[in-house]
């Protein structure tokens, strides 16, 4: 469970009192690490079943390359002035007669409809990286005995944030929801101003260097959301024996009130109806048995009805339970062992530009099922909220990750707690999906005591937070000195994972499509194998023979060869190849051919299948029957 504030003997008075198994302990200690991270980071959680007004829609933006809307001629920033001047963007000023001078006006600027990334909505900005300004302006009746947070789903990268001129905070991340709460600055009529930058900085996660495009922008939906002054914050489901269906959980209420209210969770398909009381830091535990619960599971993504509800407060959302677990080399799935047939996806919708609209999800996650996936790697960040709710329906298990990729800044203080951060929110943002099996801490990374310490405190981390799904990262494959056929994984964050993931393109970075028919593999860890990326590129419509680099036919074989050759891994346990459908990335600029497209897309920016996407789906299909 998370998200509560027990001490250590109420947690193992209530460990010994309600739950006897190890793993009901594990769970249990769990409430002790979650203090630190609950007075961290404040929860709103599934913003998505509250009373909210979407902000979405046309806000008007200004870009500001020198940043002049927010520093002063001499460099100092206007937020942090007592007096701000009226020349700050946030301060949305109009000139109150004709001898004022006020050098922009958000009124008179150009519009854009949120959420959406610049680089596709305003073809002048494809290319940039830099400042832009938005405002939107909004009515507002307040009603007595609510309370109102400004919700972000991810802004990209940086944001600060402006409620009527005043400050609400910065965030930082790309990828990971934030909200503020804004009960006290609200009037009738409002504006937010946003300033968003998506420079890229060494310090940062990610770093400079990345492999896909740096879209900017309000990328995600902004909600006002009204909650009662006392309202559930936050709530978790665990499937803790998956033979007796014994579930356990908690729900947090926040506000000024919490202590000994009641809290009462249902499930009506089950004939669960549970009877709560808040503890002094206004937590409520349960535990029930359902023996006639169905787990979820690709064949049966089967999810239920839960109703949460405390004093004015009512939450309704869709969990499913399932059981995720390693045993020696297997993947186990509620008890039986599961061949993970997957394919990664970068959030890009089709065309390009980022996946902004549940329509646009669906689309990618539709594309994965027609090839046979019932599995997904979501790359190499957190994507959006509907993604993930629509793998639960969908049955389709997810590995998610954040973006500690390549090499970013290890020894630096500030970046780990950034790349920390963006795992907890995205914890306890997914916490209740059973579609995630895999948490991923990190791709492609390369070995050295630095990093090897900064890993291994995010996969703590992660299990204090969460220790009931599997620990990963996309690793690298070791050569032989001696021997460069073979190969092996000497990493040891491989001791620390559970589940063992590299990436390999034999064949593609060296080689040709015959060369994986000589790679021997020498894995000697008793620990399942999930190969999270191989592939090669191919232009849609580009036909040559098999062997003529960018062609779908060498694409193909490739794709034909590195399956027989991934079979020869003893604990193979599935993989995810790179990828389902070509992505924007600065990086690639073969004329022609790439023209800033990575083209290992097993389809085209528009969705037309390549010749490999019929290989992969013909393996899935055989791999199903088995």
């Amino acid at each position: 469970m998370k998200k509560t504030e027990f001490s250590l003997a109420n947690c193992m008075a209530l460990a010994r009192t309600l739950w006897s198994s190890t793993k009901a302990l594990t769970i249990a200690l769990t409430l002790i690490a979650l203090n630190s991270a609950r007075a961290q980071q404040a929860v709103l959680h599934n913003a998505y079943a509250r009373d909210f007004e979407s902000l979405n829609g046309a806000w008007h933006y200004i870009v500001d390359p020198y940043e002049n809307g927010y520093y002063d001629y001499r460099y100092q920033p206007f937020d942090q002035s007592e007096n701000p001047s009226r020349s700050a963007f946030f301060m949305n000023s109009k000139a109150l007669d004709k001898t004022d001078l006020i050098e922009y006006n958000f009124d008179e600027s150009p519009t854009m409809n949120i959420p959406t990334d610049w680089n596709t909505a305003d073809e002048k900005l494809f290319y940039y990286e830099g400042t832009v300004w938005f405002k939107k302006s909004f009515s507002h009746s307040q009603q007595e005995g609510k309370r109102y947070f400004l919700y972000f789903g991810a802004v990209n990268y940086k944001a600060e944030v402006y409620l009527n001129g005043e400050k609400l905070g910065t965030h930082v991340g790309g990828f990971t929801p934030f909200h503020y709460e804004v009960t006290d600055q609200l009037k009738e009529e409002n504006f937010v101003v946003v300033k968003v930058d998506n420079k890229r900085a060494k310090e940062a996660v990610p770093t400079l260097n990345t492999d896909w495009w740096n879209y900017g922008g309000i990328t995600r939906d902004v909600k006002l959301v009204s909650t009662p002054n006392t309202f559930i914050e936050d709530y978790q489901f665990v499937l803790e024996d998956m033979n007796s269906k014994t579930v356990q959980g908690s729900v947090t209420l926040t506000g000024n009130d919490v202590a000994s209210k009641p809290v009462s969770i249902e499930i009506p398909e089950l004939k669960v109806k549970e009877s709560l009381t808040t503890n002094a830091q206004g937590i409520a535990t349960f535990n029930f048995r359902a023996k006639k619960m169905t787990l979820w599971s690709p064949e049966s993504p089967k999810t239920y009805q839960a109703i949460i509800q405390s004093g004015d407060d009512s939450l309704e959302d869709q969990i499913g339970f399932k059981s995720i677990q390693t045993e020696g080399q297997k993947i186990v799935l509620n008890g039986e062992p599961v061949f993970l047939r997957g394919i990664s996806i970068h959030e890009e919708k089709l065309g390009g530009g980022r996946v902004s609209t549940k329509a646009e999800a669906k689309q990618l996650l539709t594309y994965a099922k027609e090839l046979g996936c019932n599995y997904v790697r979501l790359a190499h960040y957190p994507h959006n909220e509907h993604m993930v709710r629509l793998a639960d329906e969908m049955g389709i298990m997810l590995w998610e990750e954040i973006p500690v990729y390549w090499t970013i800044d290890w020894t630096n203080s500030e970046t780990y707690a950034n790349a920390e951060a963006q795992l907890t929110r995205m914890i306890q943002r997914d916490k209740n999906r059973a579609a995630t099996i895999i948490w991923s801490m990190a791709n492609e990374t390369p070995v050295r005591a630095e990093r090897n310490d900064f890993l291994t405190r995010l996969a703590t981390k992660a299990r204090s937070l969460d220790p009931t799904r599997l620990i990963s990262a996309a690793l690298e494959q070791s050569y032989d000195p001696n021997d460069g056929n073979i190969r092996s994984i000497d990493d040891p964050y491989a001791q620390v994972v559970d589940v063992l993931s590299f990436n390999q393109y034999t064949g593609w970075y060296g080689g040709t499509p015959e060369s994986p028919r000589l790679v021997k593999w020498n894995i000697d860890i008793d620990k399942p194998v999930l190969v999270s990326e191989f592939g090669a590129g191919a232009k849609y419509g580009f036909h040559a023979d098999k062997m003529t680099r960018w062609s779908e036919e060498y694409q193909a074989y490739l794709y034909q060869e590195t399956i027989e050759m991934l079979n020869r891994i003893e604990q193979l346990q599935g993989f995810s190849p790179w990828i389902l459908m070509d992505f924007r990335s600065p990086r690639r600029v073969l004329p022609g051919i790439q023209d800033n497209w990575n083209r290992k897309g097993l389809l085209s920016e528009k969705g037309e299948k390549k010749m490999a996407f019929s290989v992969l789906e013909k393996f899935y299909q055989e791999k199903a029957k088995q």
